[in-house]
């Protein structure tokens, strides 16, 4: 099973990194972005079969390392 993980800041947040990119993008010509917000994409190749089980694995992958749940969110994709 593969587990796909968007992880972004929680609103209000201050992402200076996202500010940089906008700021790139407007010096490069790229007119009307008025905001980016910038996060990480994980993807992770499980053993696990059962959908439940690995929903319950990832969620604790996230909460005890991936995210920093205080000032980010994560959302978690299941495939097969």
């Amino acid at each position: 099973m593969k587990a796909r993980i968007h992880i972004t800041l929680k609103s209000g947040v201050l992402d200076p990194q996202g500010k940089a990119v906008a700021q790139a993008l407007d010096r490069l010509g790229f007119a009307g972005v008025d905001e980016v917000r910038q996060g990480k994409f994980i993807e992770i190749d499980l053993a696990e079969t059962d959908r439940d089980k690995a929903q319950k694995a990832v969620e604790a992958m996230c909460e005890n390392l991936l995210a920093n749940t205080v000032v980010e969110n994560y959302a978690i994709e299941l495939s097969d």
